[in-house]
């Protein structure tokens, strides 16, 4: 298995791209870990109508994914859940690059090849550092016998997880398993980063308006400007004009949420405000990473924030 420093590229047919705060500015990305997207084009024929079900049962544009997995236990806390496993190959990695693979296993013991495809993607992989100072969203590729891949460059020695979003075809909606994995080496603990309603990376500025309530829907605003001046020009990625995911420090709880409105539906401006309809699992403190794309590249801006 393997890991990465902040970006993910390399591989055809995949996107990907993350963030690692170090030890220093906890509210700044670090320059040079963003990658341009690649676009993938996917031929779903003759799967369109039953596919936008399933992209939408369990969540919607306003209430995200990864509060589903039922009996009140939010997303991502279980490594299996309706009979779907996220096995993952290796559960020790080294420091540095690796290449990173796992399968989902269905209810019948093998690994599943059949899945309705998300936001324009069959499967997507989130993976963060347990202190919540790094996060990657990337999307594998995967062979004909399951086995998912991605080449992940992972700066250092810690505690990680990972998280599939998935709509598997047998099962009919979409669920979000997790499962922990470690980098070996010497680690050194640290807190989550400070709490903070302004990220800077690349010289973009986003700043987060709105509060996060246990028990209730929030609208969340997040405000993009390059260099002082609003960006109206954002480009979709994966579907929409931004994604953010929501994870709660102590226990990764994780949702990942879409924003109201879409690119094209002749509605929603492609910037400077990126707006979601948030609701959260239980009070705590939360961190909150927005994935956008400007001049082709995709950034990811994090932010720390308290559910009262």
């Amino acid at each position: 298995m393997s890991t990465q420093h902040a970006t993910h590229e390399g591989h055809a047919n995949h996107e990907g791209h993350g963030t690692h705060e170090g030890h220093g500015n906890h509210h700044r990305q670090h320059a040079g870990h963003v990658t341009a997207a690649r676009t993938e084009h996917h031929a779903h024929a003759g799967h369109a109508a039953h596919d936008a079900d399933l992209a939408h049962t369990g969540h919607d544009a306003h209430a995200g994914h990864g509060d589903h997995a039922g009996h009140g236990v939010p997303g991502g806390l279980q490594v299996t859940q309706d009979g779907y496993t996220l096995e993952l190959a290796e559960t020790v990695a080294r420091a540095g690059e690796v290449d990173f693979r796992f399968r989902i296993v269905g209810p019948d013991g093998g690994a599943v090849t059949e899945f309705a495809p998300l936001h324009d993607r069959e499967l997507h992989l989130i993976v963060v550092r347990r202190e919540l100072d790094g996060f990657w969203h990337v999307h594998p590729v995967r062979a004909e016998d399951g086995t998912w891949e991605v080449r992940l460059t992972l700066p250092e020695a810690g505690a990680y997880r990972a998280f599939t979003d998935i709509a598997p075809r047998a099962l009919g909606k979409t669920i979000t398993l997790g499962a922990d994995f470690a980098v070996a080496g010497e680690y050194q603990p640290r807190p989550v980063p400070e709490a903070g309603r302004t990220a800077v990376v690349d010289g973009y500025e986003v700043t987060l308006d709105g509060d996060l309530v246990d028990g209730a829907g929030q609208l969340l605003t997040l405000t993009v400007r390059k260099d002082g001046v609003a960006v109206t020009d954002l480009e979709p990625y994966l579907a929409a004009f931004g994604h953010l995911v929501v994870l709660r420090a102590g226990d990764l709880a994780y949702v990942h949420v879409h924003p109201n409105g879409e690119p094209g539906d002749g509605v929603t401006a492609p910037g400077p405000e990126v707006a979601f309809h948030t609701a959260v699992p239980g009070r705590g403190t939360y961190r909150l990473f927005l994935d956008f794309k400007h001049q082709g590249v995709v950034r990811t801006a994090g932010f720390t924030v308290r559910a009262a």
